[in-house]
């Protein structure tokens, strides 16, 4: 079983004289039917992972989340049925967006020569009083990035 991914190409934006202006990017649209209804995101929040670094593993047994790379360039490591899957997102890479589902330890890695700035949009948010977090390790797993 995959895990969903969304491709976001850039929209370039422009002036009214028909001159670029900058560019966007759409991360959330619930005319999309990526999402379940159930499943739309409570929270927003924006995580950096610095160059050369990772974050995680993280295992969340009731909260999903929704992970977009807007600056920079991250792979997201899951660990399903003791194998691990790797999705990219980033700016090489559409600016994907991909889903964790809840029960599936995740890590997020920087794969860039720059700062990895990272969207995640998860449900249900995070609460003081039910943090979620679950112990977790990727001992086995080599976090050595080769470029393509």
């Amino acid at each position: 079983m995959s895990l969903k991914i969304q491709r976001h190409p850039k929209i370039i934006t422009k002036c009214k004289d028909d001159r670029p202006n900058g560019w966007l990017v759409p991360l959330f649209n619930v005319h999309d039917d990526f999402l379940d209804e159930g499943k739309y995101p409570k929270q927003v929040y924006l995580t950096v992972i610095s160059v050369g670094k990772f974050k995680g593993p993280h295992l969340h047994m009731k909260r999903w989340g929704l992970f977009t790379c807007i600056k920079g360039n991250a792979r997201i490591i899951v660990r399903k049925d003791e194998e691990y899957e790797e999705y990219l997102t980033g700016e090489d890479y559409d600016f994907n967006t991909i889903q964790i589902p809840a029960g599936i330890p995740a890590a997020l890695q920087n794969i860039g020569p720059v700062d990895a700035y990272i969207l995640n949009m998860p449900s249900p948010s995070w609460h003081i009083d039910d943090q979620d977090d679950h112990p977790v390790s990727f001992d086995d797993y080599s976090f050595t990035w080769k470029s393509e």
